[in-house]
C-alpha cells in the first residue's frame, strides 16, 4: 500500500475553498484517497481532511507545504500536512487498574494501532513488571499529597525526554497541573469513566448508581485545565438497571472505557480530529 499525506484544515467559510484544494492538488499530480470536508453553519468555519497517495505527488513534502502555503493563506486557514508512514510517539500514563494500558499495548504489540509507545508514567509501581514485559520504558514517579509539585516537576521532565507527540492517560488517577497541560495542547487524551458532563469528578459510577441511572458510559476527551472539561473526541454507553451492582457497572464500564479510549487515541493518531473552541470535529 502507498504512503500518504494527510492534509487538515480549518478556515472561514467561502466559497471556492473545496475547487482551490482539488485544483491545487491536481495541478502536482495529486490523487486525492480520501476527502472529507464540513461546513458549520453556527460559526460560518470550514474544515477539511484530505488523503493525498505520496508517489503521485511532483513535490517532496516540504516542498508541498511551501507550495500550499500561499493558498492557505487566501482562505485563512490553520492548517497542516502530515506524513502518515512518520510513526507517533506516545506515553502512556496509568496508575493502578490496567484495562485501558493493556488494551493499548495490546493493540500497539499486534501492529492494530500504528504508533510507538516511548515510555509509561505511573504513580505506582503495580504494573511495573507488565509493562517492562513488553520492552517499554517504565517510571514510576510517586506523587505524594504532601510534595505534588515536585513530583509532578519529575513527571515534565520524564515527558521532555521521551518527547511525545500523544499523552494518553490510561485512568491515571491524578490532575495534571495547569502548566503542564499548556505544555502540551491538544495533545493530552484523557478517558473519564462517565459520560460527560455527568458525574465529573471520583467515583462517578459511584454517583450513577445512586441516581439510578440507566445508562453508564465513558467519555475520551481532551486535557485542559479545566478538570474533565476539555473537547470530546469520542463517547459510548452500555445499558443497565436496577439489578446491576456497583460492581457490576464498573465492569461493564471498563469494557466501555477501553474501547472508548482506543477509538479516540485512533481518530488522533489518523489526524481525525479537528478542534473548534471546545468542541471537536471528528472524521470518522
Amino acid at each position: 500500500m502507498s504512503n500518504t499525506y494527510r492534509l487538515i484544515a480549518t478556515c472561514p467559510d467561502n466559497t471556492g475553498i473545496i475547487a482551490a484544494v482539488t485544483g491545487f492538488l491536481a495541478s502536482q499530480g495529486g490523487w486525492v484517497l480520501a476527502a472529507n470536508q464540513y461546513s458549520d453553519p453556527g460559526s460560518d468555519c470550514f474544515f477539511m481532511r484530505y488523503e493525498i497517495r505520496a508517489d503521485s505527488l511532483d513535490l517532496s513534502l516540504p516542498q508541498l507545504r511551501e507550495a500550499f502555503a500561499p493558498l492557505a493563506e487566501q482562505f485563512g486557514m490553520h492548517w497542516a500536512i502530515h506524513d502518515a508512514s512518520v510513526r507517533k510517539r506516545v506515553v502512556l500514563m496509568a496508575s493502578k487498574l490496567a484495562h485501558c494500558l493493556s488494551d493499548l499495548l495490546y493493540r500497539w504489540r499486534s501492529g492494530e494501532m500504528d504508533f510507538d509507545i516511548v515510555g509509561v508514567i505511573s504513580n505506582h509501581d503495580d504494573l511495573r513488571d507488565y509493562v517492562e514485559w513488553h520492552d517499554i520504558p517504565y517510571h514510576y514517579v510517586p506523587v505524594p499529597a504532601s510534595d505534588k509539585a515536585a513530583a509532578f516537576a519529575r513527571t515534565t521532565a520524564v515527558l521532555a525526554e521521551a518527547a511525545p507527540d500523544l499523552i494518553v492517560l490510561a485512568r491515571y488517577m491524578q490532575i495534571l497541573p495547569p502548566e503542564l497541560c499548556s505544555t502540551y495542547p491538544n495533545r493530552i487524551i484523557n478517558i473519564h469513566h462517565s459520560s460527560l458532563p455527568a458525574f465529573v469528578g471520583a467515583k462517578p459510577y459511584h454517583q450513577a448508581y445512586e441516581r439510578g441511572v440507566k445508562l453508564i458510559g465513558a467519555t475520551c476527551h481532551y486535557v485542559t485545565e479545566d478538570l474533565d472539561a476539555g473537547p470530546i473526541i469520542e463517547q459510548d454507553v452500555a445499558r443497565i438497571s436496577h439489578h446491576n451492582s456497583v460492581a457490576e457497572m464498573v465492569r461493564l464500564g471498563k469494557d466501555v472505557e477501553r474501547n472508548v479510549l482506543a477509538t479516540g487515541v485512533r481518530y488522533h493518531l489518523e489526524d481525525r480530529v479537528l478542534i473548534h473552541g471546545n468542541k471537536t470535529i471528528v472524521f470518522a
